[in-house]
């Protein structure tokens, strides 16, 4: 999660700078999962006689499983599918006890009040993600559901929210992306969308959250990007 001082974010300022859509990102934004998650994974490699650093995990939280197994030290030549295969058992198992982040559910309900069209572009598996939005009751304020099956590249390469913003109709410029990670902040900026971070569970605006004029090629108007 990004450290922020700045300001609460509010619907009222979405509208006034020009926001048409928010893409909101699904682990440690919408729902507290990050210690569930860092805690599944932990025990789907134990048995493997690997421990999970907390300080390693935090710092790659924005990653897929697939991605964070792929750069985890000592992790390249584990059997990498039955690991996701039992951290997901895990998470599906205790999905029951998922809990929203009320600030960010709270910018949601604004924006879907103000007419904004909203999505979600989660670099986990669609497995768990519309799962976990059934279970929080969310997944029918979402126009559009993008997880990582639906794009190449992950977290910090863009396709995650320019999809989104494809599937909304609506240019990355005019789009907001609230994001807990650093990863997902660097998609954002790289879409060329607006962007804002999670700090004490609210979104606030980040410093260095500013958007990035996107290429031809990164902005996916050109190159249509699935």
């Amino acid at each position: 999660m990004i450290q922020a001082t700045g300001p609460a974010v509010s619907s009222e300022l979405l509208i006034s700078t020009g926001i048409q859509a928010v893409v909101f990102d699904f682990d440690g934004t919408l729902a507290d999962t990050t210690p569930s998650n860092e805690q599944a994974l932990r025990a789907a490699l134990c048995g493997y006689g690997l421990d999970l650093d907390h300080g390693w995990y935090c710092a790659h939280v924005g990653l897929s499983i697939h991605d964070l197994l792929a750069v985890l030290p000592g992790g390249r030549d584990l059997p990498h599918e039955e690991i996701i295969r039992r951290s997901r058992t895990l998470l599906l198992a205790s999905l029951h006890m998922l809990t929203p982040i009320t600030g960010v559910v709270a910018l949601l309900h604004d924006a879907r009040r103000a007419g904004l069209r909203c999505a979600v572009a989660s670099g986990a598996s669609r497995v768990l993600v519309h799962p976990g939005l059934d279970a929080l009751n969310l997944r029918h304020q979402f126009t559009a559901v993008v997880t990582r099956e639906d794009v190449v590249r992950g977290k910090p390469a863009p396709d995650l929210y320019l999809t989104a913003a494809r599937r909304l109709d609506v240019l990355p410029d005019r789009c907001l992306a609230v994001d807990d990670a650093p990863d997902g902040i660097a998609a954002a900026r790289v879409a060329g969308m607006h962007a804002i971070t999670i700090s004490n569970g609210r979104p606030v605006a980040a410093d260095d959250a500013r958007p990035t004029p996107p290429t031809d090629a990164a902005s996916g108007r050109a190159s249509g990007v699935a």
